[in-house]
């Protein structure tokens, strides 16, 4: 099944401890997709400026990623984002934003996409993500995932967005707020009777929850050695998990849990270099070998 995912294409400055990386490839859309391509091909929908490299469109298309649907604005700049991580890398410091040509973005899905059998809604505006809703044809799957800023400035309009989906994504610090609980199992409860099926919730270097109306799934972090840079390590579990569900076409709930590690699976990998520098160099052969060790850490 093909994926159609809507959200931000950047161009990232980060520094942590280990090091800094100017105007990387980043984004919520670019993240996803580079980590849902090693499963399935992707639809990309999103918007940059005339700024936007050459190379890094080279470099999408290359990993059979059609990017038809992304929209390049020659009045305006793409979107940057300036931030840092200190040893906490759960936690990320913004330094500037710049919305430039993501400020008056409005998806429009090409006639190719729009029958899609699953569609991501990367964490943009919730009334963004209705209007793609609208666009598209009965999908049988429908993601979506969501920051802070919506919840705090359009807690109405996210919570009509996550009626009309089937599987809802956010971090922990963001369940939390949404719901206004400390409990993730009250506010996934919550979440669920908004309308998702499925709810699961990141905790960073912690796992990943997943939570249907009567199971409860829980899987942990990958260990790793070498941790360079958290960026778009959410975007690209959620990649991992939908690129999974999407290559195999099944939707059980057995299944789904299967995808939730190989989510964890590739969001390890991005995580142990900046920007998709780690991502460019991963194999298949690699993501199999750390899915099974996935398999060794957690039996039982």
């Amino acid at each position: 099944m093909k994926i159609t995912v809507v959200g931000s294409v950047a161009l990232d400055t980060i520094k942590t401890p280990f090091g800094k990386i100017d105007d990387a490839l980043g984004g919520s859309a670019t993240h996803f997709s580079t980590a849902a391509s090693f499963f399935t091909p992707i639809n990309l929908v999103g918007v940059v400026g005339s700024d936007f490299p050459s190379e890094h469109l080279d470099f999408l298309s290359s990993r059979n990623v059609d990017i038809s649907g992304l929209e390049i604005n020659p009045e305006g700049e793409t979107f940057r984002w300036e931030g840092y991580y200190e040893f906490d890398l759960n936690t990320a410091h913004t330094l500037d934003t710049k919305l430039n040509v993501l400020s008056t973005f409005e998806p429009k899905i090409p006639h190719d996409f729009k029958n899609s059998e699953c569609v991501f809604l990367a964490n943009i505006d919730p009334d963004l993500q209705m209007q793609v809703l609208d666009q598209v044809f009965s999908p049988k799957l429908v993601v979506l995932d969501t920051m802070n800023f919506w919840i705090e400035h359009k807690k109405d309009e996210l919570i009509q967005a996550l009626r009309k989906v089937d599987i809802a994504v956010m971090n922990d610090a963001e369940a939390r707020e949404l719901c206004q609980t400390h409990s993730l199992l009250e506010a996934s409860r919550k979440i669920l009777t908004w309308g998702p099926k499925t709810v699961i919730i990141k905790k960073g270097e912690h796992g990943v929850l997943m939570f249907t109306e009567n199971t409860h799934f829980a899987a942990p972090a990958f260990p790793l050695e070498d941790i360079a840079d958290p960026t778009g390590a959410g975007d690209s579990f959620a990649g991992g998990f939908l690129g999974y569900l999407a290559k195999s076409s099944d939707l059980s709930e057995p299944n789904i849990r299967k995808a939730v590690v190989y989510g964890s699976v590739m969001a390890s990998f991005n995580v142990e270099d900046f920007g998709l520098n780690r991502m460019k160099r991963l194999t298949q052969e690699e993501i199999e070998f750390r899915y099974s060790a996935f398999k060794e850490i957690t039996g039982f």
